[in-house]
């Protein structure tokens, strides 16, 4: 949720990495995987909310998985101050 403050508005590239990997994830689980979800975005905070609708397919899950393993990888190598991941189980 929100922005990461790496750079300037149009050069922050932590922010536009994390919207890539979230917004491709959320497409091809859509397109490829065939999931139903519940999709809203923010673009003035960057919050995007996506609700499934039903458990994900194992294919579902593995986008999941490759999203998260992709933020892992940027909060490793920009750190905490710019990308900070929360995990809630619900």
């Amino acid at each position: 949720m929100g922005h990461s403050g790496y750079a300037g508005k149009g050069r922050d590239i932590v922010c536009a990495s994390v919207s890539v990997l979230v917004i491709n994830t959320v497409n091809s689980i859509e397109e490829l995987a065939g999931e139903e979800m519940e999709v809203t975005a923010d673009e003035e905070t960057g919050f995007i909310n996506c609700r499934f609708q039903d458990t994900l397919s194992y294919e579902g899950k593995l986008f999941m998985d490759s999203m998260v393993l992709g933020l892992s990888k940027i909060a490793e190598q920009y750190g905490r101050k710019y990308l900070t991941l929360n995990f809630e189980e619900v």
